[in-house]
């Protein structure tokens, strides 16, 4: 075993060869790309969207006063200062913070509605990867429309062009471009922030928007508006999730660097000189972004904007490839398709079926709602909902896991779930304008993940009732059947009871192999499981032995890799005398308790559609014998 690592040490593993700056300008164009977009639209619907202010000083100050503190407590406090520190062996995101409380809090009552919550997060992180390549993308290219009012009609079908476009090249992978991502990012964010000084020298006065006293004063002025404001001022933070969700790929201090000293400065001053702007000229808050820039320079800030917009997309739809990797390991959905696109780096994977999906629902989207302001109104919902969820999840973690005095904890969690709580609430309103959209996919997503977990777990144990001891069976097998030379490999997700192939393998061959492994594949809440933990070898005698290789859940599971240097079980085994024998369930449905007749017919479909175990598994094809068998669950 390993001597154990400092917090910092692994948070931040994998990264230690590469310079600090470097990281920080490879975390601009994955991690900010998100939230980086956000002055695009984020002022503009807060006084245009679908509960609009008066373009006055009080909302101005107001307004911006609030971005700037929920830029402070939200991303600066919450994610930078505390969230990063929940790291699961460097990895961040709803399933790893779950996995992560779920390790150290096995078998406690608490830990289904956990689990439900982390499920949740999940499902509606997918609601928002579907619509932040819609709302981005638009809200960029409608800049055309600042260059010359005739381009108008070109701005659908240029963002559906550059929309499928995007999607169409995922297959090819970010490696070779993705070294273009952060510098084009950074240039971004430094227009950002010049963009905003040249307004802000104009009319200096706007810096006093940054005192907390206009956030409050916008409030008492009018209550219920200011509620209703919240649910445009929090697209400002749209993206703050990936902070977290990408710690993985550049560790804790790239991120909380870039943010501190780059992304926060750079999205502030240009806030704060889109206000300057709107102070000037009230006409302005058609488009304050592109109109904070002289005309001349407005179409070549089009194209930097919608550069900026793909490569948010491209952030967005790897987290979902990643995130749906995650749920794959973790057992929340079926084995799926997962393609490397780069040798280099584990991170970077293709799943052409969620590919496919989200390129059709984010096209919907585009062509439904038209406009950025009419998207404005289905998206923070997703995000509001995760924010929530991940500061439930974070008080658990900081009174049961980390044990902080509650005088602190206490009083901390609940100033943030105040906080989230009303985001969400104002965020709430907008359901019928089209806030309905992300929630009808975070709830398919949810009954997906949520039956695939409780189907599995039901046809195991039907398995496991069913399974004979494995004493009793090599007893008798072992003095009754002809053995043959070579080693028979019987995969199966029970550690316990003979594997149905075996039984049916002896039942019509009548034969067992010289070499017998009952292998049983399982995937930790880890990340990664290193190579020394990754096998676990028993000796059941008469050349029997039970092996357990264990993955992290951000590992792909290679077999005859790990078989090749197994040492504790008789001879080196060779692929070509092994021989895999896998079981394929046909389920039948029944009235037995469990599941609903509907979700037993669900995980049924799933089940016949996942990815088969032997391209999963990475068996080799000549080497396969799958045997049926029927369950009823």
């Amino acid at each position: 075993m390993n001597a154990p690592q400092s917090a910092e040490a692994i948070a931040d593993r994998g990264h230690g060869e590469d310079g600090l700056a470097k990281l920080m300008v490879g975390a601009l164009g994955v991690v900010f790309g998100d939230i980086g977009t956000s002055p695009l639209y984020a002022l503009k619907e807060s006084f245009i969207g679908h509960h609009p202010l008066p373009v006055d000083a009080v909302h101005i100050y107001g307004v911006i006063s609030l971005i700037f503190w929920t830029m402070m407590l939200i991303v600066t406090v919450k994610y930078v200062m505390i969230i990063l520190r929940a790291d699961n062996r460097g990895e961040g995101g709803s399933l790893a913070l779950y996995a992560l409380i779920s390790r150290q809090s096995h078998g406690r009552p608490w830990m289904r509605p956990v689990m439900l919550l982390g499920i949740l997060a999940t499902a509606l992180f997918f609601g928002d990867c579907i619509i932040t390549p819609a709302i981005s993308v638009l809200s960029a290219v409608e800049g055309l429309t600042t260059v010359q009012a005739s381009l108008g009609p070109l701005v659908l079908p240029v963002a559906v062009g550059i929309i499928i476009g995007l999607f169409l090249i995922q297959a090819v992978g970010t490696a070779k471009v993705g070294a273009l991502f952060g510098p084009i990012t950074l240039v971004y964010f430094l227009v950002l922030a010049v963009l905003g000084v040249l307004q802000i020298v104009e009319r200096p006065d706007i810096l006093q928007a940054l005192s907390p006293h206009h956030a409050v004063a916008f409030f008492v002025d009018d209550p219920m508006l200011g509620f209703l404001a919240l649910g445009s001022i929090v697209l400002a933070v749209t993206g703050a999730e990936a902070l977290y969700a990408d710690m993985g790929h550049f560790g804790r201090k790239p991120i909380s660097f870039s943010w501190l000293w780059i992304v926060l400065p750079a999205l502030m001053l240009n806030y704060l000189g889109q206000g300057a702007l709107l102070m000037g000229d009230a006409s302005a808050i058609k488009n304050p972004f592109y109109l904070l820039a002289p005309e001349q320079f407005r179409l070549p800030l089009v194209i930097l904007a919608t550069l900026a917009t793909i490569i948010a997309s491209q952030a967005v739809i790897s987290g979902a490839f990643s995130v749906t990797r995650q749920a794959v390991q973790l057992g929340y959905l079926p084995r799926l398709r997962i393609l490397h696109t780069s040798a280099s780096t584990q991170g970077q994977v293709y799943i052409p079926f969620v590919n496919w999906i989200l390129l059709v629902l984010v096209l919907l989207l585009v062509v439904g709602f038209e406009t950025s302001s009419n998207l404005a109104a289905a998206y923070g919902i997703a995000v509001t909902g995760t924010m929530f969820i991940t500061t439930c999840l974070m008080g658990i973690l900081i009174l049961s896991i980390w044990k902080w005095n509650r005088w602190i904890g206490i009083p901390l969690v609940t100033v943030f779930l105040i906080i989230d709580g009303a985001f969400l609430g104002s965020n709430l309103l907008k359901i019928p304008d089209g806030g309905w959209f992300p929630l009808v996919v975070a709830l398919f997503v949810f009954t997906l993940l949520t039956t695939w977990a409780r189907g599995r777990f039901l046809m195991n144990q039907r398995l496991t009732e069913s399974a004979m001891p494995m004493e009793v069976f090599i007893k008798s097998a072992s003095r009754a059947a002809v053995r043959v030379q070579g080693t028979a490999v019987f995969m199966t997700s029970s550690p316990q009871g003979v594997p149905h192939a075996l039984l049916h393998n002896l039942k019509h061959n009548k034969v067992l192999h010289e070499r017998i492994l009952i292998l049983t594949v399982v995937i930790d809440e880890v990340p990664f499981v290193d190579l020394e933990d990754r096998v676990e070898v028993v000796d059941l005698g008469e050349n029997f032995y039970r092996m357990i290789l264990r993955y992290g859940f951000m590992q792909d599971p290679d077999v005859p890799a790990t078989l090749k240097i197994v040492e504790n079980c008789g001879p080196q085994i060779k692929m070509m005398d092994t021989s895999f024998f896998l079981a394929r369930q046909t389920l039948l449905a029944s009235e037995r308790p469990g599941m609903a007749i509907w979700r037993e017919k669900l995980f049924a479909w799933m089940l016949r559609n996942a990815e088969s175990a032997m391209e999963f598994f990475k068996l080799p094809t000549n080497r396969v014998v799958e045997l049926g068998s029927q369950v009823e669950i």
